[in-house]
């Protein structure tokens, strides 16, 4: 009888809990439980509701068994960077702080004073992002010292999820390599680095890689749920899950499209070269020690923030709808730019970017629509250049994943700009690159070629062809 597979999959947006199993060569999903999860103002910081999204996971593992379904294993993705640390007793020293939070604002400069940013490259391969982990940790160090001074155990989000689900604590190396302080070629944590910024080395937690069996639910959650286990490690770095959902990669440049835009290559090692650093792409850790090669950009949070500015009167597809009809020239804005990280309106924000750049303002919904679409496909087509140009080589095709790749006009605009065949698809596909890594150590897959093998037959994979 086919093994049942639980995906925890959280991202800056919402929660999922996906059941997956294989039958007859085809790899299915059932959404078992879906929930929002957004920042909250605690303690003067932007914060994520920890305790929230743990309640959240424990009512989706309730209604499997409702649903009579009793999954083999549980594994949990989120977004990178953030953390929480622990003190003696396991008890949280600080919330849960989100790397939108202005807490990191010169952090990182500060951190370039003591470490070259070269070296920091070499040893890492992480591109230079003001919210990295390296910068949250210096700014608690800096700002509040005696509080990193208790820390015992420095846990990413969804490493604590993981301990409060069996006890066991563990840093997933996937994640971990979005901290800036793991050597790329070690692939352990970087002593030196660490102690250099005068951070407590103990208190980070022995790394575990994907495939691998953290443990058993704890004895009080099976009493709760009437059930057990497994919980497998998946790439808890969503990223890294949903890039194990690309179908094919030969020749081809992923773009795993959700808040944020990830947008690379799978490589066999970190490359850790003065032009990569220049065009500022990182080296993050994948399953099996495979590298992703990408750039972060800021991705479809600026169409999410803009619906949020419109009090939600519009629906996503609308604003798609809206941008298709307008015939004016509208400006086109850096998506990159750190104004759009988090301002307090982000209309407001786009509009005077045109406004700053001497370019055609955008006023209606549509106009502001189509600024972000446009600029997004040029941020693409950008970050496109730099990849053919560090590779000395062009690549075929784009595969857009994730739920942004539901958005038909994002993909033609994709399509359009780089000239280039884009294949659209698969819409979960962290939740499938999840249950992947579990399938794969219950062995009921036997590898990630047979896996990806299994995701091209099992799900709808659309076609866009350039102008």
């Amino acid at each position: 009888m086919a093994k049942h597979c639980l995906a925890v999959d959280i991202g800056a947006s919402s929660g999922r809990l996906i059941v997956g199993s294989v039958n007859e060569r085809q790899l299915h999903l059932q959404e078992i439980h879906r929930f929002k999860n957004q920042i909250v103002e605690k303690n003067g910081h932007f914060c994520w509701d920890v305790n929230e999204l743990f309640d959240q996971i424990k009512i989706g593992i309730k209604r499997c068994d409702e649903l009579d379904i009793k999954p083999a294993s549980i594994g949990i993705d989120t977004w990178a960077v953030d953390f929480v640390l622990l003190d003696e007793h396991d008890q949280l020293l600080t919330d849960a702080i989100s790397y939108r939070d202005p807490r990191t604002d010169g952090m990182m400069e500060e951190v370039s004073d003591i470490l070259m940013k070269e070296r920091l490259y070499l040893e890492t391969g992480i591109q230079f992002q003001k919210f990295n982990t390296i910068y949250q940790l210096y700014s608690l160090k800096k700002h509040s010292p005696e509080v990193l001074a208790k820390a015992k155990s420095f846990l990413m989000i969804p490493d604590y999820l993981h301990y409060l689900l069996t006890g066991v604590k563990a840093n997933e190396y996937t994640n971990a390599t979005s901290t800036q302080l793991i050597n790329a070629f070690t692939k352990k944590w970087d002593k030196e680095i660490i102690n250099t910024l005068g951070l407590n080395f103990d208190m980070f937690q022995d790394i575990k890689m994907p495939k691998e069996k953290l443990g058993r639910l704890k004895e009080e959650l099976v009493e709760e749920f009437g059930f057990s286990m497994d919980v497998i490690l998946p790439a808890t770095h969503d990223t890294g899950s949903a890039v194990l959902a690309v179908p094919e990669l030969e020749d081809t440049i992923y773009v795993s499209s959700g808040t944020w835009s990830l947008i690379g290559v799978e490589n066999d090692f970190p490359i850790c070269v003065t032009k990569a650093l220049d065009y500022n792409f990182t080296n993050e850790g994948g399953m099996d020690y495979q590298f992703r090669f990408l750039k972060n950009i800021m991705g479809l949070w600026m169409i999410q923030e803009v619906r949020r500015n419109y009090k939600n009167k519009y629906s996503f597809t609308e604003l798609v709808e809206f941008s298709e009809n307008v015939s004016s020239i509208v400006g086109k804005v850096n998506v990159d730019d750190q104004r759009f990280l988090k301002p307090d309106n982000m209309i407001e924000e786009i509009q005077n970017y045109c406004r700053e750049t001497n370019q055609p303002v955008p006023i209606s919904p549509g106009e502001v629509a189509k600024c972000v679409f446009d600029s997004l496909a040029d941020s693409y087509q950008k970050a496109v250049t730099e990849i053919e140009d560090i590779f000395e080589k062009e690549f075929k095709t784009i595969n857009v994943i994730g739920g942004g790749c539901q958005n038909q006009l994002l993909n033609q605009l994709i399509a359009d700009v780089t000239k280039k065949e884009v294949f659209a698809g698969p819409v979960e596909a962290t939740a499938i690159g999840n249950i992947i890594a579990q399938l794969i150590a219950l062995k009921e897959i036997k590898d990630i070629n047979e896996a990806r093998g299994l995701i091209k037959h099992s799900f709808e994979v659309k076609k866009y062809v350039h102008a």
